[in-house]
């Protein structure tokens, strides 16, 4: 099952668990988003036809970021735009997360290798503004084995 974080009708991220598994071509991300992401699962003997992508003038107003959990646990927080904490979600490995609004922090909980895979050219320091993350007191992580239901760390 897909999970879609969303804060106010607005879509902070998509969350695909490891265990995601559907024949043919699914994506995730509207056409109008900047990053697409989709997944692809095909039989044996299954052809892509050979391709080259087209130069198309795009203008990017905001970067998204793909995270792919190779291994560990890593804790998301996730922020509105306005820097306000409001839940996080735990992934490991084989978990694949597109971030694409509000903010967002992270912290391994035990050893993590992931990719992060977002459009460029990388702008620098304004690429982002950093902020105070939420003391961990007040961290509360959904989980969807619980029905949805909200946990303290």
């Amino acid at each position: 099952m897909i999970e879609e974080v969303k804060y106010n009708e607005k879509t902070l991220a998509f969350i695909i668990p490891k265990d995601y598994d559907k024949s043919g071509i699914s994506f995730f991300t509207p056409n109008e988003y900047s990053q697409q992401l989709a997944y692809m699962h095909h039989s044996k003997g299954h052809v892509i036809v050979p391709h080259i992508h087209n130069r198309v003038v795009r203008e990017v107003q905001y970067t998204l970021e793909v995270l792919v959990i190779r291994k560990g646990r890593l804790r998301v927080d996730f922020y509105d735009d306005d820097k306000l904490y409001i839940e996080s979600r735990v992934l490991t490995g084989g978990d694949v997360m597109l971030l694409a609004s509000g903010g967002h922090g992270f912290e391994c909980l035990e050893e993590t290798e992931f990719f992060e895979i977002k459009q460029g050219p990388y702008a620098g320091e304004y690429d982002k503004t950093r902020f105070e993350p939420v003391s961990l007191d007040k961290i509360s992580i959904r989980r969807e084995e619980n029905n949805g239901q909200v946990s303290s760390l």
